[in-house]
């Protein structure tokens, strides 16, 4: 691997020296070399010949061939050749599971769809407020359960062609364009909500009225047309598409942000099935195309010069190609960066130190909040984490200062609810929710106390000092991830002496299907590691989306037939649904509660840390840092200021 790109890396620094070398007569010393070799080689295979006599041939070739050479080079001058397009060198940090719009769960797989198609609305980095994208403007009813965008008319389909290397424009029968439409949209949606296409976060668009029950159906039944057909989605024309929702929402437009609601060209999804988001035969309609995808190598992106926001101050950037490796560790990317073989890396835990302690790499460190939760989620259905004392007790076993100040060491914050600070709705810090996960500082009970208290559950439940206590915790494989878990397994070791903490590791996108909610119990772990990045700054797509038994992604398995807090969970479904539809004063009040329902009373999840960016980046690269809206097409590159400083 590090060869390759070793290999890709000269090229662009040293494009201006490639010489021209095409079709080239062999020189005339080429041929004494040749005849003065086959003498060579005759007469050491013949007994006849003397020692002097090899001796002298052996001088005479060596001669020759450095002759030949000094001919060649004199002969063949440098012809200077265009440096390359801004081309970023990036770790995708694993292998993207998907870069179908309607399948995709994960953070890696959202910054590629989000490169190569637009939907209908984007998020302002800074405000954080929805704004156009594929839809101009957009307006709803008095109530905002209608809700009407109008599309813009110049964004076309198109596609990589792998044979010429060029960004073709698909066209419709009569040779003219072919623009994205209303009924794109449409298409796209639907696909989402049919349980054919198997999407896992098709509950995302249950705010739309009937995406649920045709969701939710049996694609055999007599019905399914019609409830395919119900689907609250229309395109009134080519350039507006309606929604009609389940609720009033007041924040649909930062919905329609979500890949799930991207249009989707269905032609090419119906001719080519799964293979569809394959380079060569995938169709996009955003900044930049997919031209190769080796898979467990790395992913190339390459701009779409058809793309109508380049220019603006939207599509403000000059990233004309990104090159990016699918490397797992950190510590190996990091390597690549320090060898420059990246433009921008995530750091390791055990480099942090000595990044900020670096008189150059301290000033390439990035370290700011973002908008993601970290957190153990606990299968409720799974003894011995079927029992809400273990959770809990588990939960308060965890030092998260001791763990953001000595194992990951990147400014995170120790959290005591789901929903990130960063969002509307968020009660962050709330010494009101389990302020058994906080430190004394921030108005919690301590450590001490926490597991003073963890102590009495665990005994209660029949397992003293954790005797007979025995869980399989899961995460994915990472090094990071590993360092966590290592230290979580030992705190929860000194905590409880007697009880057994196992730990062990899959690929990602196995990982994934390991701990979906319709998993058979017998594979999934007592306790799982994810990260949630909001989607869109509300508490509506944390608590409700992530969690609601009825209508989220529910991996945790919260059930109303729980017969230790099922009353409670019937009781979190009911507040995050009241929330949806309140207003701001009455939602805060109810997101706060349903945060108290599933920390501390149902215990579903132990919420960890707020996320920190840890991350190295080069001088010569602008670029932003929002865990899911990658906007790739306003990064900027210096290739120049890259060139000079490899060149010194």
């Amino acid at each position: 691997m590090r060869s390759k790109l070793l290999t890709f890396m000269g090229l662009l620094v040293l494009a201006s020296l490639v010489l021209s070398a095409c079709a080239q007569e062999p020189a005339a010393g080429d041929d004494e070399v040749a005849a003065l070799q086959d003498q060579l080689d005759s007469a050491l295979a013949s007994a006849d010949a003397s020692e002097g006599e090899i001796a002298d041939l052996q001088a005479a070739l060596e001669a020759a061939q450095a002759a030949a050479a000094a001919a060649e080079e004199e002969a063949v001058e440098p012809e200077e050749a265009p440096i390359g397009p801004p081309t970023l060198l990036y770790n995708w940090n694993t292998e993207p599971p998907t870069a179908d719009p309607s399948l995709a769960t994960d953070t890696t797989s959202s910054y590629v769809i989000g490169s190569i198609f637009m939907g209908l609305t984007d998020i302002d980095d800074t405000t954080k407020e929805a704004i156009p994208s594929l839809a101009t403007s957009w307006a709803p009813n008095e109530d905002s359960t209608v809700w009407t965008f109008q599309l813009r008319d110049d964004v076309p389909w198109v596609q990589y062609n792998v044979s010429t290397g060029e960004v073709d424009q698909l066209t419709d029968a009569d040779g003219n364009p072919s623009f994205v439409t209303a009924q794109d949209v449409v298409y796209g949606v639907k696909r989402t909500c049919d349980p054919n296409t198997a999407s896992d976060y098709a509950y995302i668009v249950y705010v739309v009225a009937g995406c649920e029950a045709l969701n939710t159906a049996d694609p055999s039944a007599e019905d399914f047309q019609d409830l395919y057909d119900a689907v609250g989605v229309e395109a009134l024309d080519g350039a507006t598409v309606q929604f009609t929702l389940a609720y009033g929402a007041g924040f649909f437009p930062q919905i329609a942000t979500m890949q799930t609601l991207f249009p989707v060209p269905q032609a090419t999804v119906e001719e080519f099935g799964d293979r569809w988001i394959e380079p060569g035969l995938i169709v996009t309609n955003g900044a930049y195309v997919m031209s190769e995808w080796v898979h467990g190598d790395h992913l190339t992106l390459e701009k779409n010069p058809f793309w109508p926001y380049w220019g603006t101050d939207y599509g403000s950037g000059n990233v004309e190609r990104l090159f990016g490796v699918t490397i797992e560790e950190a510590s190996t990317g990091f390597a690549m960066y320090e060898n420059n073989e990246l433009d921008t890396a995530s750091l390791p835990i055990d480099q942090i130190a000595r990044v900020k302690a670096d008189s150059v790499l301290s000033q390439e460190f990035v370290n700011v909040p973002i908008n993601c939760t970290y957190y153990y989620g606990f299968v409720t259905e799974k003894p011995p984490t079927d029992d809400v004392r273990v959770r809990r007790a588990l939960s308060m076993a965890i030092d998260r200062q001791t763990l953001v100040d000595e194992v990951t060491q990147g400014g995170q914050i120790p959290a005591n609810t789901f929903t990130n600070p960063l969002n509307f709705g968020s009660a962050a810090g709330d010494t009101d929710i389990a302020p058994w996960t906080l430190p004394e500082e921030m108005g919690g009970t301590g450590y001490e106390a926490a597991v003073a208290l963890g102590k009495e559950l665990l005994a209660d439940a029949g397992f003293p000092n954790g005797a007979g206590l025995e869980i399989l915790l899961m995460h994915n494989v990472s090094e990071g991830h590993a360092r966590i878990a290592q230290a979580i397994q030992a705190m929860w070791q000194a905590a409880y002496p007697e009880m057994t903490a196992n730990v062990e590791t899959q690929e990602w996108g196995v990982y994934l299907d390991t701990i979906r909610a319709s998993s058979a119990i017998e594979q999934v772990p007592n306790v799982f590691r994810l990260g949630w990045c909001g989607d869109y700054p509300h508490a509506n797509n944390w608590l409700h989306e992530v969690f609601n038994p009825e209508e989220g992604a529910n991996r945790i398995r919260l059930s109303a037939d729980d017969p230790q807090v099922g009353d409670l969970v019937a009781l979190y479904t009911e507040t995050t649904k009241a929330a949806q539809t309140a207003g701001e004063a009455e939602a805060a009040k109810l997101y706060k509660q349903a945060e108290q329902l599933l920390i501390d009373d149902i215990a579903g999840i132990a919420p960890i840390y707020y996320y920190t960016t840890v991350n190295v980046t080069k001088p010569w690269l602008e670029r932003s840092y929002d865990p899911i809206q990658m906007h790739l097409f306003q990064w900027n590159l210096d290739a120049d200021a890259r060139d000079s400083a490899l060149t010194k």
